[in-house]
């Protein structure tokens, strides 16, 4: 088993313990962060329904045109803020944070700084 595969399978295990306690509602849907080696993804879903509320990522539209020259902890804190508005325009304004897996720092910590920072109350 390469390093790859393992780090992958580790990352999975993370994500099913965290998933097990998370579940989000109409009331309260769940904000899911994804994180690539160059993007990060924030969906705000709810589970009950299965219906993604709201949605960003630093491919928007709004966001590729601002990041040109950041680091990534920056263009998290974008998409942060982008999600937290659209959630609020949906009239969402509580949500569960989902960190997918991924330790709570870096880009992940920044994405969930900034909803904060714009509004939505976790």
């Amino acid at each position: 088993m390469g390093t790859v595969n393992k780090k992958k399978a580790q990352q999975i295990r993370r994500k099913k313990r965290v998933r097990k306690k998370i579940f989000g509602t109409g009331e309260r849907p769940r904000m899911s962060v994804f994180r690539s080696a160059k993007h990060i993804y924030v969906q705000v879903i709810d589970d009950n329904t299965g219906a993604t509320l709201a949605s960003a990522s630093s491919l928007s539209p709004e966001v590729k045109t601002e990041v040109s020259g950041l680091n990534k902890r920056d263009v998290a804190k974008k998409v942060g803020a982008l999600a937290a508005q659209r959630c609020l325009d949906a009239k969402v304004n509580t949500v569960v944070f989902d960190r997918n897996g991924f330790m709570y720092s870096g880009r992940i910590a920044a994405v969930a700084d900034a909803a904060r920072e714009a509004g939505l109350k976790f």
